[in-house]
């Protein structure tokens, strides 16, 4: 049995706009519904978490997991610029109710790539007062996060944040690591990290850090290849681990490998194993993650805030999973602080511009009724997390 430490997060992880459904409000919306998009559909209902919070908790709980990674929304709590819905503030505090009343600890993350459509309008992280308006909406948000709650995640994914401004085109959301970075927009989104940070740290004990989607870049042994890679990852992945010095703890969201050759990354080689995102599978991520942040921070806390596979095939996701947590339990061994796991995801979702087809949940859910079903993936992680070891 390999035993995990005590008081170690076994959780799932979620975001508002691919579960809650009608985030009318957001920049995503927008783009879904802009005719010629490259998305494939729109999120519509999506899982109707936004009313169904409280039995998907339920279940989590149920299941044996302890907690829960999951975000709120800038559109609903800000729908327009300067106007605070309470109501909204008070639905998402009644989620961080629900993890307590159900026993399981809530991780909120304040923005999940979605943001406003007037902060896009008005000039998205490019503009000079994104900063202010961030630090301004985590003022407004600190009744959801002011009691029962430990750790607030500011930004997710900063690193693919930027590429996405640096790409324009929300397809590549997909293909972690495509488009170049946006260095404006690094920026934009380090200032307002650590603005949030100034503002959450009024709440006395809350924890607080960002999540760094790592990619596990590698040089391939060809000539050229070692410096393309130093010349590729510095600016995707590593700067924002760097960045995470000094922070309480810092989120590792892993899933898969990338090979850069002298001319740059290259696809899956052929005859491997890989998802229904075209990634390949490939379970030492995590780990490999988590070495990373790690080090480059400087031995800040680490938390994996999001791994898991898009796959039909439930026993793939246990294997994945199963030698995913083997790698994380490896690198406890070695003396890293690893505070916890949320699986990715809770529930099937709404997976951007890839639409419903690439299924990461460990629940699934009837597009008619939105019935949930877990998977025989969730039973099998609920008893990891019960047992609190890896048989």
């Amino acid at each position: 049995m390999l035993t995990f430490p005590d008081g170690f997060l076994w959780g799932a992880a979620t975001a508002a706009h691919q579960i809650e459904g009608n985030n009318v409000n957001s920049n995503w919306w927008v783009h879904e519904h802009t005719p010629g998009t490259s998305i494939v559909e729109p999120s519509g209902d999506a899982a109707d978490s936004y009313h169904r919070f409280r039995d998907d908790i339920r279940t989590l709980a149920e299941l044996g997991l302890n907690s829960y990674r999951f975000s709120i929304e800038w559109a609903r709590i800000e729908p327009e610029r300067g106007f605070v819905s309470r109501a909204e503030l008070d639905h998402y505090r009644r989620m961080v109710d629900t993890c307590r009343e159900f026993g399981i600890e809530p991780i909120v993350t304040l923005m999940h790539f979605t943001v406003p459509r007037w902060f896009e309008r008005d000039g998205f992280w490019r503009a000079s007062d994104a900063a202010d308006l961030f630090a301004r909406y985590t003022e407004a948000a600190l009744p959801v996060v002011s009691e029962g709650v430990r750790y607030v995640c500011t930004i997710n994914e900063p690193n693919i944040a930027a590429m996405l401004a640096g790409g324009e085109d929300a397809s590549n959301l997909v293909a972690h690591g495509l488009p170049d970075p946006d260095l404006q927009v690094a920026d934009a989104l380090l200032a307002s990290h650590k603005r949030s940070r100034e503002v959450l740290s009024q709440v006395s004990g809350l924890k607080t850090g960002w999540t760094v989607a790592t990619q596990a870049f590698k040089a391939v042994d060809e000539p050229g290849a070692a410096e393309k890679l130093r010349e590729y990852a510095y600016p995707r992945d590593d700067w924002y681990l760097e960045n995470a010095r000094g922070d309480d703890f810092v989120g590792v969201q892993a899933y898969t490998q990338t090979f850069i050759g002298p001319e740059g990354p290259r696809p899956v080689a052929e005859g491997l194993e890989t998802t229904l995102t075209g990634w390949e599978f490939y379970p030492p991520a995590a780990a490999e993650g988590i070495r990373a942040a790690w080090e480059l921070s400087e031995h800040v806390p680490v938390m994996v805030t999001e791994n898991g596979i898009a796959t039909a095939d439930d026993d793939r996701r246990i294997a994945y999973t199963q030698g995913a947590l083997e790698g994380i339990h490896q690198t406890i061994e070695e003396g890293v602080g690893v505070l916890g796991y949320q699986h990715w995801s809770a529930l099937d979702n709404y997976e951007w511009a890839s639409g419903f087809r690439p299924t990461f949940g460990l629940i699934a859910w009837n597009k008619e009724t939105f019935e949930r079903t877990p998977k025989p993936s969730a039973y099998w992680y609920g008893e990891v997390a019960k047992a609190n070891a890896l048989g």
